[in-house]
């Protein structure tokens, strides 16, 4: 069990590793996240566009680091430098946010559902589309030639 583990751990493991390990720090992260938005909504009592912001904002920061020193464990060095990393990250980060703030804002009312339904299915719905941006445009190996 101890080998399976490491390996799962190492590069070598390849896209099913990648895709454990993005399993494993985005179920943190999203804990993270929908906690301190549930707590500060619903507890603090802050309005829900405000505790998603600042929810968000502690995922984000989370999230970033996990992605580049636990999923992304590569052979090589990575092919985009930090800076360039955060940027793209943030580009896709605030991709989401917008997704997430448009759709907590309008779904509710427009279908009848309560917020924190259509909020958890947001969050659920652009996870897959964020592992594959993650892996191919800001997280991937720098390519040597062979």
């Amino acid at each position: 069990m101890k080998e399976l583990v490491l390996h799962m751990r190492s590069p070598e493991s390849g896209s099913l590793g990648q895709g454990i390990r993005y399993a494993i720090a985005g179920t943190g992260v999203a804990a993270v996240y929908m906690l301190t938005t549930l707590f500060l909504a619903n507890v603090a009592g802050l309005p829900f566009q405000v505790a998603l912001v600042i929810g968000y904002g502690v995922a984000v920061t989370t999230h970033f680091f996990t992605q580049r020193h636990f999923v992304w464990a590569h052979a090589q060095t990575f092919a985009l430098p930090v800076g360039r990393q955060a940027r793209r990250y943030l580009t896709i980060t605030l991709a989401q946010y917008g997704v997430t703030a448009l759709s907590t804002a309008v779904l509710p009312s427009a279908l009848g559902l309560p917020t924190n339904l259509v909020y958890v299915a947001t969050v659920v719905c652009v996870t897959g589309v964020a592992f594959l941006l993650l892996r191919s445009r800001v997280f991937h190996p720098e390519k040597h030639p062979t």
